[in-house]
């Protein structure tokens, strides 16, 4: 969609983008020079294993269940057996919709990496317009990004320029 979006507005602005100038970065790269993104990754992955053991004793807690259904079943009566079946059922859905609202698409852990990156991604977004006005640059692209890059020529990677500026160690 966004490259969509790009090439419209390349069409719509006609030949005053050949004097543009285009560059790249990396903010999977830069992220991970910064002790803030390892110190970020760290507390994201408490979440998650918090998140992770919560969810795995409540399918242990269901487990127990169905063992204990399945040792009682030969002597329950038909009613108690439907009764026994709808709450097992009962506590898999309940599990199914915790674990989409924690581990789903929007979910808590989304929403929560979300909230401990914004501060480090604001960091590189304003780096990075600092670093396109120095280079009078138009755009400034993510490699790391979901849009897709099939090419890069090396001369336009301005990572290392965001990295600098940012104070941190550049070694490779």
């Amino acid at each position: 969609m966004k490259l969509k979006i790009f090439f419209l507005f390349l069409m719509l602005s006609g030949f005053q983008t050949i004097a543009q100038k285009f560059g790249y970065i990396d903010t999977e790269y830069i992220m991970n020079k910064m002790p803030e993104y390892k110190k970020a990754s760290e507390t994201m992955n408490q979440f998650a294993e918090k998140w992770t053991k919560d969810l795995q004793a409540k399918y242990a807690e269901t487990e127990k269940m169905k063992q204990k259904y399945q040792q009682e079943e030969i002597l329950l009566t038909a009613d108690m057996k439907k009764e026994k079946l709808s709450e097992i059922d009962k506590k898999e859905d309940e599990l199914r919709i915790l674990n989409n609202s924690i581990f789903g698409l929007n979910g808590q852990l989304f929403q929560k990496k979300k909230e401990i990156l914004k501060p480090i991604l604001d960091e590189i977004y304003k780096t990075s317009e600092k670093i396109a006005r120095k280079y009078k640059l138009s755009f400034i692209f993510d490699k790391a990004s979901d849009m897709s890059m099939f090419y890069a020529d090396p001369r336009h990677d301005y990572t290392d320029f965001v990295i600098e500026e940012l104070g941190l160690n550049i070694k490779k």
